[in-house]
């Protein structure tokens, strides 16, 4: 008998890896799974949390993250967060077991931070494609706007860089903004928060 199911897409396919890696996110920020992809075969992968052997960022592991009386507004203290983003992590494997990384592509589940996509591009990572958007933060507004405008600067260095229309199938669990979002719209009945 023959299966008439459609396949996924190489991009859906490498996405719902990623998407399986980020189970595995122990952060309280958004949590986000990446796969490096080089010549159609899975090089590395990671997920973001605290460095191992580090008590894990969802049990109080990470200061920032924990953000004690709220000290830490949004687009500061990244100098005291511990967690390892999930690019990070992808390159640092492939980096522990000798694989070289130049030419592949990163599929992620969240755009990658302007500090994830500096390291990318020094590593000679050829493609990014993501599913959730991410932009630079900073209180001051026309710091936002350079820190913004440098982060786009930084994306027209790769050759490829694309969000997919993929569905997430854990988009509440993972995503920050959602969360705070469905948790607000549980606590208040007011439909603009």
């Amino acid at each position: 008998m023959v299966n008439h199911e459609k396949l996924p897409s190489q991009q859906e396919y490498y996405m719902g890896i990623a998407f399986a890696v980020r189970q595995k996110a122990n952060c309280k920020g958004n949590r986000v799974g990446a796969v490096i992809v080089k010549d159609n075969r899975v090089m590395a992968t990671g997920y973001n949390g605290v460095p191992e052997g580090m008590k894990n960022c969802l049990d109080g592991g990470c200061l920032r993250c924990s953000n004690p009386n709220g000290i830490y507004p949004s687009g500061t203290g990244y100098d005291l967060c511990i967690c390892v983003h999930a690019e990070q992590n992808a390159l640092l494997t492939a980096a522990r077991f000798g694989i070289s990384v130049e030419g592949s592509e990163l599929y992620t589940t969240m755009q990658p931070c302007f500090g994830c996509a500096k390291s990318l591009l020094q590593a000679k990572i050829h493609s990014i494609y993501y599913v959730h958007p991410w932009s630079p933060t900073d209180p001051d507004e026309k710091m936002k706007q350079k820190k913004i405008e440098e982060y786009e600067r930084l994306f027209t260095r790769f050759s490829v860089v694309k969000q997919l229309e993929v569905q997430d199938p854990r988009e509440d669990w993972a995503v920050t903004t959602k969360r705070s979002r469905s948790h607000s719209s549980r606590l208040a009945p007011r439909g603009d928060l």
